[in-house]
């Protein structure tokens, strides 16, 4: 299965439990991972020196909102996929149209949504 076969996708996720199964998902289909990072301050970092082609972004990062790097990857024209346990109403604003997967989510769903987006 390689449908994301040769894009890069970022993880941004504080559980080290989650990431690493979105890391394998990821990587099941063919994608190259970029991270797992858990803070904001680390993805923006990471932003300054990769160029995602899509990225996974948990919205509460151990209570801290992960707004600021949705903002960067909405400038730059990355699409993103916002996965949360707090479901659309918690989508920050100007972000409303962003794709939600509800945390417990089926990783096929994780892929299937990346390569959408991907396109």
């Amino acid at each position: 299965m390689t449908k994301l076969a040769g894009r890069r996708i970022l993880i941004v996720e504080d559980e080290a439990l989650v990431a690493m199964l979105v890391e394998d998902a990821l990587l099941d289909a063919g994608a190259e991972v970029i991270g797992p990072v858990a803070t904001v301050a680390e993805a923006v970092a990471l932003l300054e020196t990769s160029a995602p082609d899509a990225a996974v972004l948990d919205l509460n990062l151990a209570g801290e909102t992960s707004t600021p790097v949705a903002d960067v990857l909405a400038r730059r024209g990355v699409p993103f996929v916002v996965a949360t346990g707090y479901g659309a109403e918690g989508l920050p604003a100007g972000h409303a149209s962003v794709p939600v997967l509800a945390k417990p989510y089926d990783p096929d769903e994780l892929t299937n949504t990346l390569a959408r987006i991907c396109r």
